[in-house]
C-alpha cells in the first residue's frame, strides 16, 4: 500500500505531537529563528490558535500528514502592494520522517491548491546554503533556482548565502 501525504488544517488534538517533533535541534537549525527553541506545549497551542484564526487570502498554513499521522508543517504568506501576487512558501518536517519524499509531496499539493484557488502567481522559498535536501524538495516540486542571494542571511551566528528558489502559475 502507497504511504499517503495529506494537507489538513491544524488542530488541538496534535499539540503534543507538534511539540515534540518541533522541539529538535536538526529541524530548527534549518528554520527562521522566529521558530521557538525549544519548542513547548505551549508553543504548539500558540502555533495551532494563530493557524486557525489567519486563513485567510494572506496566509495558508497545514499540517502535514503521513499515513494519517501529523508530520510537520507547511505554510503560504501573500507579500504586499506591489508583490500582492507573490507568496512565499515555508515548511519544516519532523526529522524522523526526512529522506521519505513527503516533503516534496507536501509541497507540490501546497503549490498547485494555492495556484487553482488564488490570484496568487508566482511562489518563491529562500533556502539556506547549507540546506541542500530542502534545496532537492524544491526542484523536485519544479522550482527553479532563480537567484543566491550572497551573504544574506545569518543563522546560529553564521552568514549564509540565500538560495531563492521560484515556481511560476502555469509553468
Amino acid at each position: 500500500m502507497d504511504q499517503q501525504v495529506t494537507l489538513r488544517p491544524f488542530t488541538r488534538n496534535i499539540a503534543e505531537r507538534l511539540a515534540q517533533l518541533a522541539n529538535n535541534k536538526n529541524v530548527v537549525a534549518q528554520v527562521r529563528d522566529n521558530f521557538p527553541s525549544p519548542y513547548t506545549l505551549s508553543d504548539a497551542h500558540y502555533w495551532i490558535d494563530f493557524c486557525n484564526g489567519r486563513n485567510n487570502a494572506e496566509s495558508f498554513h497545514r499540517a502535514i500528514y503521513y499515513d494519517d499521522e501529523f508530520v510537520g508543517g507547511i505554510g503560504v504568506l501573500r507579500q504586499e502592494d506591489i508583490h500582492r501576487n507573490n507568496a512565499e512558501i515555508g515548511y519544516w518536517l519532523g526529522e524522523p520522517y526526512w529522506g521519505l519524499n513527503i516533503t516534496t509531496a507536501a509541497v507540490v499539493q501546497m503549490t498547485d491548491w494555492i495556484f487553482a484557488n488564488t490570484s496568487i502567481t508566482r511562489l518563491y522559498a529562500g533556502v539556506f546554503e547549507t540546506n541542500l535536501a530542502s534545496m532537492r524538495v524544491l526542484e523536485k516540486a519544479g522550482y527553479k533556482l532563480e537567484a543566491i542571494h550572497r551573504k544574506a542571511i545569518t543563522k546560529n551566528d553564521q552568514v549564509l548565502d540565500e538560495h531563492l528558489f521560484v515556481k511560476l502559475a502555469g509553468e
